[in-house]
């Protein structure tokens, strides 16, 4: 009892040890016999490989192939099986034939290839034919009819037609067995190992005269449970006289033949003897009526000289061994034969290409499927046998992909690597497929793979930031600019709308400013632009795509606003009480232009046209208001002047002010209020020290150079020669306007309030050639600066008026002088001027006068 416990529980072990390493390998064994009925269990397909029978509708369960094994006879397509998705069973759906489907081959199997998704897998199921014994032994004939000579001595053979059975093994296992009778019996010899000979032996001499004819019934049984018989007759006749048959060099011959020999094509020569004499020796060669006729379809032989020739198509894949009966007869009036066999075994030659198919295909593929994604399962088969037979099979080289072998001749197409959609959106795999024989045989079969895209780019945008330029006072809901972003995906996660980042722009949310089309990406503005609030409105926008998860890419705009001159100067009033002679400034006016450079460049005049009833006057670009003449009691106690400020815009804007005027005693005279004029004093304080510490240090410099000018006539009496330069001025001229539009200038009062301001500036002119005689011209040049020649200065005094009261000379004009002395006219050149200006701030600075 221990021991048949140990020897039960090593068998359970042996046999779950083997189930699973049939799972593992992805293959199941069953079997099954022949001729099963319709729904005859197979197995539990479903519980064997692992599957939850829940599981396999969901998972679309199916048999996508079916295939026999086994050679020989080959195989079909038809469904024998079917599995019962609410259970997993697999049974029987039709009848199987085991001879039908493998013939003779000793095994049979149908291969069944289950699939299941989600994942995509693969499994290998064999289903084992079993055979039963459903063939009883046939012979080919119901009768057969022999001719033997009385003289036939004891012992001499006669060959006999065999019977055959379809089934296999035991099954077909046959047994001969003759009637009772007292001169013949039946033998098997073996000819070698695939096949054996039956002949009827004669136990002793026959005498036709006693029996000519004798009736005989040979049975054939085979092995199988129950026992099946197959019966012939056997008629055979007593002939006389001939003594001897012709004899054949060797009972069997063995002769190996190519397949796909030609036509034509010798087999063998045969040659039999006869040791009789005369007509009696003479041989015909034909073959047995033993022979079916799919033999005589594919060899002839010569009644006269025994050649077998070829005489059909051989394939090796079709049959591979013929068994041909051949005899040789005499030609006497009781002929006489004799017997041999050939056989003629065909070598395989590889003339069969392997067959390349694609079982299943699951595409398209996802481009951020992991490597091992099963895209494919492909089977390969060859015809052919041996070397000739295995196949290998590969794909085309430097692709995301590779093969894996599952089984014989079954393949799994994975992914290899990570694909991208963008780069390659799809793949063309050529797989070969290509055998061992010598020439290798090959095929080849095309698979185009297409890659699905999924959302992994988010969109683009070409340049990182945009710079527009937009004028002030813009219309409102004007398009201002287009941004436009790329993303490679496709369909909706290519699709890309536009947004705005909201932020506060001076206290404004950002979407009061700015309005982009989601769909366009156009960027409108909701409002006016103005320069003089906001000169710079910087923002992102954002391209998001439709994708599941949407990705998004940011751009950033810097819109510029452009100025326009929209604003008129802006003048404050300021009353100031007069009590002076003439040339006392009453006021100064300063306007303010919110526009800048050329725009904001400002001069001022009377509107009234000037008469000598009007005691005043103003400074064209300084801004002060002066008398002309003493004041009395006729000029009234009130005066009331209205200044007009002028731009240099295209088209030039001005605003007009009123100065009233009030005569009043001197002691009442007091200084301007700021608050009635509206300037501020604050920015004015800080302007000063910036414009005294510029004046100081360019005085400095100007001191330096009059020292070193002064020293240097000292040293020679020559004329003093000036190269071309780049001057910084100081001078208590108003004409220091000229550099307005591409110098900054700076206001500083030096000393009496009612006395000239002191400006800085550069000069904005260049030296031009000489015009005739003497009189030169100046030219302003693209750099704001004044360029002369040599020249020497004759001392000749400029009018002290001309240096208060000119104003900035426009291009391209010259200036005059005028000597007190000899009132001789002629051009003053630049230098001249900027001389007698340092000379004369000098002076005014060093000794507090006035006087060159």
């Amino acid at each position: 009892l221990v021991y048949s416990l140990m020897g039960t529980r090593q068998l359970l072990q042996l046999v779950l040890l083997q189930a699973a390493w049939e799972v593992g390998s992805g293959q199941l064994h069953y079997s099954v016999p022949e001729e099963s009925k319709h729904g005859t269990f197979v197995g539990r397909i479903a519980q064997d490989l692992g599957l939850e029978v829940g599981e396999l509708v969901s998972r679309r369960f199916r048999m996508v192939s079916s295939s026999t094994g086994g050679g020989g006879g080959g195989g079909s397509r038809r469904d024998y099986f079917e599995v019962n998705v609410q259970n997993g069973i697999l049974f029987v759906n039709s009848r199987i034939d085991r001879e039908e489907l493998c013939a003779k081959s000793p095994v049979c199997a149908v291969h069944l290839e289950v699939l299941v998704e989600k994942p995509l897998r693969g499994f290998h199921v064999e289903v084992e034919i079993k055979d039963i014994n459903d063939n009883a032994p046939v012979f080919s004939l119901n009768k057969q009819n022999l001719f033997i000579l009385e003289s036939r001595t004891q012992g001499s053979r006669f060959p006999l037609e065999g019977a055959s059975d379809a089934d296999i093994g035991t099954n077909s296992m046959v047994t001969y067995k003759l009637s009772r009778n007292d001169y013949f019996s039946v033998a098997e010899k073996p000819n070698d190992e695939h096949s054996k000979s039956l002949d009827m032996v004669l136990k002793k001499p026959l005498d036709r005269e006693e029996s000519p004819v004798h009736r005989l019934l040979l049975t054939a049984t085979d092995g199988g449970k129950p026992e099946l018989t197959g019966t012939v007759q056997l008629v055979i006749t007593v002939l006389d006289a001939n003594d001897n048959a012709p004899v054949f060099n060797q009972s069997v011959y063995k002769i190996r033949l190519l397949e796909n020999a030609a036509n034509g094509t010798l087999v063998i020569k045969l040659n039999a003897t006869d040791l009789d004499e005369g007509i009696n020796k003479e041989i015909s060669y034909s073959f047995s009526s033993l022979v079916p006729p799919s033999i005589k379809d594919m060899y002839n032989i010569d009644l006269n000289t025994g050649e077998i020739r070829v005489k059909g198509n051989l394939d090796f894949e079709d049959r591979n061994l013929y068994e041909i009966q051949v005899k040789a007869t005499d030609k006497s009036t009781f002929p006489m034969a004799g017997h041999c066999q050939v056989l003629v075994e065909i070598l395989d030659v590889n003339d069969n290409p392997p067959e390349v198919s694609v079982t299943s295909l699951s595409v398209p593929v996802l481009e951020d499927a992991p490597p091992g994604t099963v895209v494919a399962l492909i089977s390969v088969s060859d015809k052919d046998s041996g070397d000739n037979g295995k196949v290998t099979c590969s794909i085309s080289p430097r692709l995301p992909f590779k093969l894996l072998s599952t089984f014989k001749n079954y393949y799994s197409l994975v992914l290899e690597e990570a694909v991208d959609r963008e780069r390659v959106s799809q793949y063309q795999l050529l797989i070969t497929a290509r055998d061992e024989g010598l020439p290798p045989l090959s095929a080849t079969s095309s698979i185009l793979v297409p890659i699905a895209d999924v959302n992994d780019n988010a969109p683009a945008f070409p340049q990182p930031v945009y710079t527009v330029f937009v004028k002030e006072n813009n219309p409102p809901g004007a398009p201002i600019f287009t941004v436009s972003a790329w993303d490679p995906d496709l369909q909706e996660n290519a699709f890309v709308s536009y947004s705005v980042v909201e932020r506060s722009v001076a206290e404004k949310p950002l979407s009061s400013y700015i309005s982009v089309q989601s769909e366009s990406g156009k960027l409108y503005a909701l409002q006016p632009f103005d320069y003089e609030e906001l000169k710079l409105l910087e923002f992102q926008v954002t391209a998001k795509d439709a994708g599941l998860p949407p990705l998004c890419g940011n751009v950033t705009v810097q819109v510029f606003i452009l100025d326009e001159n929209d604003n008129v100067p802006i003048v404050p009033l300021q009353l100031v009480p007069v009590s002076a002679s003439t040339g006392h400034v009453v006021a100064k006016l300063r306007a303010v232009d919110a526009d800048s450079g050329y725009n904001a460049w400002l001069r001022y005049e009377l509107q009234e046209p000037r008469s000598p009833a009007v005691p005043f006057r103003v400074g064209r670009y300084s801004g002060e208001i002066r008398t002309t003449r003493p004041l009395d009691e006729a000029d009234g106690r009130m005066q009331s002047l209205v200044i007009v400020v002028k731009d240099h815009g295209e088209p030039a804007l001005s605003a007009t002010a009123t100065v009233s005027v009030s005569l009043v005693e001197s002691a009442q005279a007091g200084q301007p209020d700021p608050q009635e004029t509206g300037v501020s004093e604050g920015p004015m304080v800080d302007m000063n020290v910036s414009l005294i510490i510029a004046i100081c240090s360019v005085s400095s410099l100007f001191l330096l150079v009059i020292i070193l000018y002064i020293a240097m006539r000292c040293q020679s009496k020559e004329a003093m020669l000036y190269s071309i330069g780049k001057p910084t001025l100081v001078c208590t001229s108003e004409v220091g306007s000229w550099s307005y539009s591409q110098r900054n200038s700076r206001n500083l009062c030096v000393g009496d309030a009612a006395k000239n301001d002191l400006m800085v500036f550069s000069p904005n002119f260049s030296y031009s050639m000489e015009n005739g005689a003497g009189e030169t011209q100046l030219v302003p040049n693209l750099c704001g600066t004044v360029s002369d020649s040599l020249l020497s200065l004759p001392g000749k005094i400029i009018p002290e008026e001309m240096m208060n009261n000119h104003p900035s000379p426009p291009t391209g004009t010259s200036l005059t002088r005028k000597s007190r002395t000899t009132q001789e006219s002629g051009p003053v050149h630049p230098h001249q001027v900027l001389q007698l200006c340092q000379q004369h701030c000098m002076i005014n600075c060093i000794k507090g006068r006035r006087k060159i």
